[in-house]
């Protein structure tokens, strides 16, 4: 997502990345791989829950790419990390 940050922006959505890690441990990661985006701390999984991005089987998050508005609707949900053209290809023209 990081290299394909300004596909984002010229659509005027703004990603983040959210998982169970402490502010600190995201700020340090966030910072050695220079993000240009937020990361959201979630330590009981309660978003990664709600938005059915846990794992199934064993404990953990599965990566996920969910496009939610401004209203809460979810516009895309989809399992791996799939390129910013796929994820932005749903939402149809700009």
């Amino acid at each position: 997502m990081r290299d394909e940050i300004q596909a984002y922006t010229e659509r005027n959505i703004r990603p983040f990345g959210v998982n169970p890690a402490s502010v600190e441990r995201h700020a340090a990661y966030a910072a050695k791989l220079g993000l240009p985006f937020p990361l959201l701390s979630d330590p009981d999984n309660a978003i990664s829950r709600a938005y059915g991005s846990l794992k199934p089987l064993i404990p953990g998050i599965a990566r996920s790419v969910c496009l939610i508005d401004r209203d809460g609707t979810v516009l895309y949900t989809q399992a791996g990390a799939p390129g910013a053209a796929i994820i932005l290809e749903s939402l149809g023209s700009p």
